[in-house]
């Protein structure tokens, strides 16, 4: 008797864990926050999990303004790239985007078929200050070639701007690509520099453009491609 009631009162704390682990994992569900138009000539492209989902790309005082719903990426075609350039761009928040992160892309091919989707990315994520840098090449897991640290908190990478304890920040990213070297700034200070060779078969050719996590309120500034 005695048996079945440690097992019953185990069953009894292990449900609420379960329950809470099992919610866990979606803690932080993509919103939907509705549509407006996109600016002429941009687009848009959801990532697949958040393919039914929406976001906000509207222009807004001197730039855009998103309000992300889903994890996309918002690019104008006429925005290509090749050789020698420099792409930038600066976010401002005004709140805190939690553990969301956001950035610019490079070398971008067919990026309306996730499929065979080509780009290379630069992301900052300001509540910790750590940085990513990642090949996306079709439907396997993207290639991280910086990963965002796991466990332990690390020190901000130095030249990223964190949240302040109003959850502000303004972060201006950029890459510059000269001769076999790619070069990835932020606010002015070189974060990292790689050979070509060194990028996991990105190339450097090709769309530039954002790429915005889900969930986020951002004021953009860009500045295009700049020979």
């Amino acid at each position: 008797m005695r048996g079945m009631i440690v097992g019953f009162a185990a069953l009894v704390v292990a449900g609420p864990l379960a329950a809470q682990g099992m919610g866990g994992m979606n803690m932080d569900p993509s919103k939907d926050v509705g549509t407006a138009p996109l600016p002429t000539g941009w687009m848009r492209r959801m990532d697949p999990q958040d393919s039914t989902l929406t976001s906000k790309f509207v222009a807004m005082g001197s730039g855009y303004h998103v309000t992300s719903g889903g994890h996309a990426i918002y690019y104008n075609p006429k925005d290509q790239a090749t050789g020698d350039y420099t792409v930038s761009v600066t976010y401002t928040q005004t709140k805190s985007m939690i553990h969301e992160a956001f950035g610019i892309f490079i070398g971008g091919s067919n990026l309306q078929d996730y499929a065979k989707q080509d780009y290379l990315y630069f992301d900052v994520r300001p509540v910790d200050g750590q940085i990513l840098i990642t090949h996306r090449a079709g439907l396997p897991a993207p290639h991280a070639i910086v990963a965002f640290p796991r466990g332990a908190p690390q020190p901000p990478v130095p030249g990223v701007h964190k949240e302040g304890a109003d959850g502000s920040a303004t972060n201006t990213l950029t890459i510059r690509v000269a001769g076999d070297s790619v070069h990835f700034i932020a606010n002015g200070t070189e974060v990292k520099v790689y050979p070509k060779s060194a990028l996991l078969g990105a190339s450097t050719d090709g769309q530039v453009g954002l790429r915005v996590d889900h969930n986020c309120d951002l004021q953009i500034e860009w500045s295009g491609v700049k020979k």
